[in-house]
């Protein structure tokens, strides 16, 4: 059994990652499943690959494990990419300290929803799409491996949404392509992991994974 640290305190992408792998040989461990505190990499990158590369290098050296670290994120064409790299705290510019320190993942993902849809209030472009690099390290910190996917729809108007009660993050105003009728977060698991960013980041990666013989637990 292949064993690798995912590079996440998030537990929706703990969940999600294992649904994806349930049926390879890879096993996944959160990074709370190490029994230890790590502190976290300050997340510099202008691009998601260079904040999951960050994040790999960080934790892989902390805990001497194989790491896989995912960034992603909304891009919004009427916003020119925006909420980008810094959608996990888009309601607050970016920011990590002071009220966004103090609010739990589900209150800070509803002031994000807020925000975008305040900020998309009069624009008829609502075009939009998840995009999830993820970066493995070797437990040195080198880059083994890279991928990419992404999952097109666009961001509805209320009253329309937000709608529906699975998924995190934006999923309950984001609309899937080609149809835009039904939100990411009404999908069932299995919907969602076959046409997500990061079911197809993840498929590309076990795919690499596969030719890395040498990782072990």
């Amino acid at each position: 059994m292949t064993t690798i640290i995912l590079a996440t305190q998030n537990p929706g992408k703990i969940r999600e990652m294992r649904a994806l792998l349930d049926e390879s040989e890879i096993s996944i461990l959160g990074l709370s499943e190490l029994g230890s505190n790590f502190d976290e990499p300050d997340e510099t990158g202008t691009t998601f690959l260079a904040n999951a590369t960050i994040k790999a290098q960080a934790y892989a050296k902390a805990t001497g494990h194989w790491c896989l670290a995912d960034d992603s994120g909304l891009i919004v064409d009427a916003l020119d990419g925006a909420p980008g790299v810094i959608s996990s705290h888009y309601a607050f510019d970016g920011q990590t300290e002071g009220e966004a320190a103090t609010l739990s993942r589900e209150q800070r993902d509803a002031k994000n929803i807020d925000r975008l849809l305040f900020d998309l209030q009069s624009t008829e472009d609502r075009s939009a799409r998840f995009v999830c690099t993820m970066v493995l390290a070797t437990p040195t910190g080198e880059i083994a491996a890279t991928s990419t996917g992404t999952f097109e729809g666009r961001i509805g108007s209320p009253p329309d949404v937000p709608r529906g009660e699975g998924g995190f993050g934006y999923d309950p105003v984001f609309l899937v392509a080609p149809d835009h009728t039904t939100a990411s977060s009404q999908l069932t698991s299995e919907e969602k992991n076959a046409l997500s960013h990061r079911g197809q980041a993840v498929r590309t990666m076990v795919e690499k994974i596969a030719g890395i013989r040498e990782i072990r637990a």
